[in-house]
């Protein structure tokens, strides 16, 4: 950046991972994928940020299954020489007393009009540092609660720093993306401290700093709001930051860092209107909005899809509005299309796993976090309900892909579950698990089924972004009105419904049996028998959701709501 650009640039954007490209295993799962789509949507309209990140050298991890579905670890370190650039600037934090040196690497997202906005990748791997603290900025989510906080202490406070070591003087707006960043406020804040006031309330400028943050929750669920115990805490930070506030950060004796960062911003938002609700249900007495998340369709679209909009509706690229306009693609260069990327995706499927798919059959595709709320094993749940669909209502096929977090005994359950209901089901219906889920499957996958299945227990999905990628590929979904399904599904015309709004997530045996109905009595029949019907539904999946759905408009209510 030269000077006279970095002079520009006044809004930060911080997340712990970053989604950017499939050879960086800088993310874990949809929170980094939709924080990189996000940052390539800002390059795409110009907007003046820069984001700061952790580099995560060793990446998250590699997942390798055996032939009984159980997961193992590895490393997944990534070339950052390759993608990177170091700069010279430095900063440091104070861990328990420790000076941690902290230097940062630069990416820049190139946008469609050329227009860059850099990422900087935090990194604590030089020698001046104890051994320990070398390897904070190794892995995505690693170790235990001590190296988490750590890592919360080196993005907050390490980012608000290097990025004025770097240069960047004018940062009017710190945009949170997730609870994991917000010890930047506490470091704005701890700089407004007026010394000798004993009135806590004048001693701190809390107004200034809650005029500078914006924080973007993602998680419905209190577990997942980051906590540390307070012992822990004063022990990492010591002196650090205005301990002497617990109004503000402490709650049940713990530093709660979703309270820092709602106490300290001035925009709040969720990620969905239905999550907005359910945020403000756990939240009572903050004003909080919501922006619907979207996907960075030039990332998303399957090749034969990008060909297909760009002799439809030139300009799409620069505006993803016009999808609309789908609406007039004749339907027979929609299949076509679709079944160029269905036979990628097949090729792929067999080449891995040796599961013998055909690009005829009917298939489902389910790929995610593997997590008990997300109910991976629903569709397998009954195996003699699916047998019989498929004998009486037509074949299908099954395509599945998900980690379950290394800590996460039950989710490695479930994928274990999953393995031996495939071997139940042979030779009838066949089923594969993609291992070391990662973007490129995540888009092979999401173009190249014939219905997306996702079936979370409500109201648990935050917002969801892959069945997003789906529709965008002319793939409807199917799934329980959660998230962004909600304000996306428009029955029969856009995809269907598991359940209604008022029976949701009450009874996984009931989500079951409807999931079974809808399959059985009106999807199958329909995608093998009325063609033109089905074709009619992909083709409002792209005119209705994927133009509304995305990145562009998402930034566009982000600059509009928050950073103006």
């Amino acid at each position: 950046m030269n000077k006279q650009d970095l002079k520009k640039r006044n809004i930060a954007y911080f997340t712990m991972e970053a989604g950017l490209d499939t050879k960086m295993s800088t993310y874990s799962g949809g929170l980094g994928v939709l924080a990189g789509d996000t940052l390539k949507s800002c390059a795409d309209l110009g907007v003046s940020l820069i984001a700061v990140t952790l580099l995560n050298e060793k990446g998250y991890f590699a997942q390798k299954l055996d032939s009984n579905g159980a997961q193992a670890e590895a490393p997944a370190g990534w070339p950052k020489e390759e993608f990177l650039t170091l700069l010279p600037a430095q900063a440091s934090v104070n861990i328990e007393g420790r000076k941690v040196k902290i230097q940062a690497w630069e990416y820049g997202i190139k946008g469609i009009t050329g227009a860059i906005v850099p990422v900087y990748f935090l990194d604590t791997n030089l020698q001046e540092n104890a051994e320990y603290d070398r390897n904070l900025t190794s892995f995505l989510y690693g170790g235990d609660q001590w190296y988490r906080l750590c890592q919360e202490i080196i993005l907050g406070i390490g980012g608000v720093r290097i990025i004025e070591a770097i240069g960047y003087k004018n940062i009017e707006k710190y945009h949170m993306n997730e609870g994991h960043a917000a010890f930047l406020a506490l470091e704005l804040l701890e700089r407004t401290k007026k010394d000798g006031e004993q009135d806590l309330h004048k001693k701190y400028d809390l107004e200034s700093v809650r005029n500078k943050c914006i924080f973007t929750t993602h998680t419905p669920v209190a577990a997942g709001h980051d906590r540390f115990p307070l012992e822990l805490a004063r022990k990492a930070l010591q002196s650090n930051l205005p301990l002497e506030m617990p109004d503000i950060f402490i709650r049940d004796n713990e530093m709660n860092m979703t309270l820092i960062a709602l106490n300290l911003s001035k925009y709040i938002n969720g990620v969905a209107k239905r999550h907005g609700e359910v945020t403000r249900e756990m939240f009572p007495g903050y004003s909080i909005d919501s922006i619907t998340n979207g996907v960075h369709l030039l990332t998303w679209a399957a090749p034969a899809f990008k060909k297909l909009y760009d002799k439809h509706i030139p300009g799409w690229q620069s505006d993803y509005f016009s999808l609309r306009y789908a609406m007039g693609i004749p339907k027979d260069e929609i299949s076509r299309a679709h079944q160029e990327a269905k036979k990628e995706l097949i090729d792929h499927v067999n080449a891995r796993t040796g599961a013998g798919m055909d690009q005829d059959t009917f298939t489902i595709g389910f790929a995610r976090r593997v997590t008990a709320y997300k109910r991976a094993d629903l569709l397998l749940s009954d195996i003699n309900r699916l047998t019989e669909i498929n004998d009486k209502a037509g074949r299908m096929q099954i395509i599945y892909a998900g980690k379950a977090h290394p800590s996460d005994g039950g989710g490695k359950e479930l994928i274990r579950n999953i393995f031996s209901r495939i071997k139940e089901l042979k030779p009838r219906i066949k089923v594969a698990y993609l291992e070391n889920y990662d973007m490129t499957q995540g888009r092979l996958i999401t173009s190249g089924v014939d219905l997306w299945l996702n079936n979370p227990l409500p109201p648990q999905e935050a917002s969801g972004t892959s069945g997003m990628k789906a529709c965008l590929n002319g793939v409807p979904n199917l799934s329980v009105l959660d998230g962004w399904w909600i304000e996306g599904c428009i029955e029969n015309v856009t995809g269907w419904a598991i359940g209604t709004l008022q029976s949701q997530g009450r009874d996984s045996a009931q989500d079951a049996r409807d999931l079974y109905q809808k399959l059985e009595k009106i999807i199958i029949p329909m995608f093998y028998k009325e063609k033109d019907k089905w074709l009619e539904v992909m083709r409002h999946a792209i005119a209705l959701n994927a133009s509304f759905f995305n990145t562009q408009r998402m930034v566009q209510e982000y600059v509009l709501n928050a950073y103006l």
